[in-house]
């Protein structure tokens, strides 16, 4: 980089840290403040704060490589979780949901969930012990991209031992813990609005760049990872790789790292399937911290859908970046070979001085956001699950605020050491979305709809499911995402119902107090008897209307994603349909939903 783009980057990082460091003050009050800021943060400033948390460095530069070596039906392989679609049944109940019981973490919602007895203990830790062990698994995925992708723009040497790769990691990591440990939630939030604006100034600038410069020919070649760890150019047609339409069947070669992908049909049933069931379960760690801290239900809507709409711009970038490597590719003469190394390629060789300098500073947002995000909210689990619940009950603040720094410390330096041992972003991603997290998800998803479930069957299942996830990892690495999500799903369900059927069940009074406060749907006809007729048809008009808006909200949110790719790819017939399609789920979604957000039902 030159002198101009260098001193960008570095004016970014003393302005993020000085900003943490700000929040200093109001962090050390409490842990309250500290994980949730004492619930009283905007509902756009937490939903900016999510967009940035999930626009990372590494997610951006595996999908751009999907989009490249895929074409834009690359975007689909990404419904595995690139696309947090998540972020869906957030929007129109799991957010609400979650914000009702007015926890800090999910491992404490075990507690209000399955009582403080024995089985809601035995829950609690098991989920926080789960969740830092994903905490640091996902720090460790994060890393690795954030590594190769600034190893690449500061020219770091290898020593010690260590790649340039992983002391590139180790630096961009170094300053996000030194502003999170100080700041807590309100810190990582407002540098997230901070950073969202540098994301955005960074999309208009290449998508407008692609716009006026990137023309892609009839016929041209892109390149794929084969297994042996070289690469193979392969020849494609602008309509192919422009179509948004995925095929059944894909024809990478057999040797290609992509061939798990032949079976595309497939592997998208698979995913839909995932994304439903995942997004029926919840979620824990940042994302959830954000509806924990909201203020309403109200807000808790209101901060997804503006999460959604931001991260709606994403895609367009991603299309950007992969047409510019394209473009690239053209006019040099040199295809590039790894689909992973095209964003950093583009920035180096398309982008002149000072936008240079600006798309640089705004991916280590994007990387800083993510790591701030998941540094605090993995803290919130040691801190609140572990050493205050079964350590050191008394614990007073001041001690308390000490161990969410430490253990913010412990958690990056454990990532960090585990992503250098990781050499394919695209193979971590896999697993933490099929495996690790299927292994988890089912136990995760029966809490909410099944009264008989107890923490007994949550602790059985998540054991199982996670053990067997990493044991297919050790001894089975080969196994397709879709293959391995679905034996993980059938065992890990078959573990959390025999678990919780051997067991006693959950104390009535608990869960009429759960049922009370969260008011889910599903199988809970035992504990509804309990309550007033005229509260029950309440409760299912606002469970009728909810299932009916989430069959609006997963297909606006893909086709949302879908219509800003269009116009960077100048498929404009495309985007006509794309829009009309957007405008009758939007219609829906505003008369199923949107007009109901301040609607809540009230149980004394």
């Amino acid at each position: 980089m030159g002198l101009i783009d260098l001193l960008i980057v570095i004016a970014y990082l003393i302005i993020i840290t000085a900003i943490g460091f700000y929040f200093e003050k109001k962090a050390s009050s409490g842990i309250d403040s500290y994980f949730l800021g004492n619930r009283k943060i905007p509902w756009w400033a937490l939903g900016a704060s999510g967009m940035a948390s999930n626009f990372d460095v590494s997610g951006t530069m595996i999908n751009v490589a999907l989009i490249y070596a895929f074409g834009a039906v690359g975007f689909f392989v990404e419904m595995r979780g690139g696309l947090v679609l998540i972020m869906a049944f957030l929007m129109i109940f799991m957010g609400k949901w979650n914000r009702r019981s007015k926890v800090m973490t999910l491992s404490e919602w075990m507690t209000y969930r399955f009582g403080d007895g024995i089985q809601g203990k035995s829950a609690r830790i098991i989920s926080a012990i789960s969740t830092l062990i994903i905490t640091i698994a996902i720090v460790s995925y994060f890393a690795v991209g954030a590594g190769k992708f600034i190893g690449d723009v500061l020219n770091i040497p290898a020593f010690l031992g260590f790649t340039s790769e992983f002391w590139a990691a180790a630096i961009i990591i170094t300053f996000t813990t030194l502003y999170t440990v100080a700041s807590g939630l309100q810190g990582v939030v407002w540098t997230d609005v901070f950073q969202g604006i540098l994301i955005f100034v960074m999309i208009i600038i290449v998508c407008t760049i692609t716009i006026l410069s990137a023309n892609i020919p009839e016929t041209f070649s892109i390149s794929v990872p084969l297994k042996d760890g070289s690469f193979l150019p392969i020849e494609t047609t602008r309509d192919g790789w422009t179509s948004i339409l995925p095929s059944w069947k894909l024809s990478f070669p057999e040797n290609s790292s992509y061939s798990i992908y032949n079976l595309f049909g497939v592997a998208l049933i698979f995913y839909l399937i995932k994304v439903i069931v995942e997004g029926s379960a919840g979620t824990g760690g940042y994302m959830a911290q954000r509806f924990f801290a909201a203020r309403s239900d109200h807000d808790a809507g209101l901060l997804s859908m503006f999460w959604i709409f931001l991260l709606s711009f994403r895609w367009p970038f991603i299309a950007a970046i992969a047409m510019l490597g394209i473009s690239y590719g053209i006019n040099s003469g040199e295809i590039i070979s790894d689909p992973e190394k095209v964003l950093p390629t583009v920035i180096f060789n398309i982008l002149p001085v000072g936008m240079k300098g600006l798309l640089v500073a705004g991916l280590m947002a994007a990387a800083m956001s993510t790591f701030s995000s998941l540094i605090n909210s993995g803290a919130s689990y040691w801190v609140r699950d572990i050493y205050q619940e079964f350590i050191n009950p008394k614990a007073d603040e001041k001690k308390l605020i000490v161990h969410s720094r430490v253990a913010s410390i412990l958690i990056v330096v454990s990532g960090l050491f585990l992503a250098a041992g990781i050499k394919s972003i695209n193979e971590i991603w896999g697993w933490l979305t099929m495996g690790l997290g299927a292994g988890m998800v089912v136990p995760l998803l029966v809490r909410w709809y099944w009264w008989r479930m107890n923490g007994y069957g949550f602790t059985i299942g998540t054991i199982f499911g996670m053990g067997s996830a990493i044991i297919q990892k050790i001894f089975y690495p080969e196994a397709t995402e879709y293959s391995s999500f679905a034996i993980l799903l059938v065992s890990s369900l078959t573990a959390t119902i025999i678990g919780t059927l051997l067991t006693e069940q959950t104390s009535k009074e608990t869960l009429i107090n759960f049922y009370k406060t969260t008011r889910p749907f599903g199988l809970w006809k035992p504990i509804k008897l309990s309550l007033p007729e005229e509260k029950k048809i309440q409760i299912n008009s606002e469970n009728r209307r909810d299932i009916i808006a989430i069959c609006f909200a997963l297909p606006w949110q893909i086709v949302l994603f879908l219509t800003g790719m269009t116009v960077i790819l100048k498929r404009f017939d495309l985007f006509g349909y794309l829009l009309v399609i957007l405008v009758i789920l939007s219609v829906g979604l505003y008369y199923f939903w949107f007009r109901h957000l301040s609607t809540e039902v009230k149980l004394e």
